[in-house]
């Protein structure tokens, strides 16, 4: 069997996976240009998906499963792979930790006001009139409630919040106190203090929060997308906080990325922006490779029982 990479694998997990299968030939690439011509070669493909076109699934004759390590999928040729019928796995629910651990810090920081407190110091002024504010105690609605939408959930019931889930299904799901659907969005806005977004690049999702939805929303509200920049428009966005609709926006995901340097948000003071990055971690190719060898016993065995097995006819 033939593994080829298509992207930067840490030296410790390269050690292991030959170490621990020494049967399997490994092809350690670091993007898709080296990988190209061990392509044909390949039955297994590790990469993290925004690197393949048509062009190399049709040229990987031997190409039998794509484990992305990844969770955002909306850039893989999946009409060509449904047509080729590879099996398509993914790093579903590895990002939860850091991800929910990021909306608390991110939440935290704007409502004690880091922002001003940073400047402060920089200037040396001593100003004890900043206004702080708590986030025990608030209400947080999250839309997206999979595994990264229960961590953040999770994590918030330490601050005594309660949750709001928002999903296709409206079903019930932990650490939610109510679970409503998509359709229901709406009617439940003007109860959150903080409105959280972590919803896949789906057609379903495009463009999903529109100006009428930041309306609804109170005045006092923070809003936070760390899911995929188009699931509310920029231009959306910056008329929202042009306007002051909510009180401040914590953007993590574009729909144009890099974020340009002149882009307006970069210098609005109600306007966090981190350049996607609330899914960092250390751990983070760790806890992927752990999926990655369940699932290539699965393989192996043809037990196929997969983890994070994904429909190509659906992209998730």
């Amino acid at each position: 069997m033939n593994v080829v990479t298509t992207c930067k694998i840490r030296r410790d997990i390269r050690e292991h996976l030959v170490t621990a299968y020494p049967e399997i030939s490994f092809q350690f690439c670091e993007d898709i240009t080296e990988a190209e011509p061990f392509i044909h070669e390949a039955e297994v493909l590790l990469t993290y998906g925004e690197d393949l076109q048509d062009a190399h699934i049709e040229k990987a004759s031997n190409l039998k499963w794509i484990m992305v390590l990844s969770a955002g999928l909306d850039e893989m040729p999946f009409r060509k792979i449904e047509e080729k019928d590879i099996l398509v796995t993914n790093v579903k629910g590895i990002h939860s930790i850091p991800m929910a651990e990021y909306v608390i810090s991110m939440l935290l920081q704007v409502s004690r006001q880091a922002k001003t407190v940073i400047e402060n110091e920089r200037l040396r002024r001593w100003d004890k009139k900043v206004r702080m504010n708590e986030i025990t105690g608030k209400t947080m609605l999250i839309a997206g409630a999979g595994a990264i939408g229960q961590e953040v959930a999770r994590l918030a019931k330490a601050f005594r919040m309660k949750t709001i889930g928002i999903s296709n299904s409206g079903r019930e799901k932990e650490y939610f106190d109510e679970v409503y659907t998509n359709s229901e969005l709406t009617t439940k806005l003007s109860e959150a203090d903080f409105v959280v977004s972590v919803l896949p690049s789906t057609p379903e999702t495009k463009g999903f929060f529109t100006k009428e939805h930041f309306q609804q929303m109170p005045s006092h509200a923070i809003f936070l997308n760390m899911g995929r920049g188009d699931a509310v428009h920029d231009r959306v966005m910056l008329e929202v906080m042009q306007e002051q609709l909510i009180s401040h926006a914590i953007l993590d995901v574009f729909e144009q990325e890099p974020l340009p340097e002149a882009h307006p948000f970069w210098g609005m003071f109600n306007v966090t922006v981190t350049p996607h990055i609330s899914g960092v971690s250390p751990d983070y190719q760790p806890r992927g490779m752990e999926i990655f060898e369940h699932n290539l016993k699965e393989y192996r065995n043809g037990t196929n029982d997969y983890l994070n097995k994904i429909d190509p006819r659906k992209g998730y």
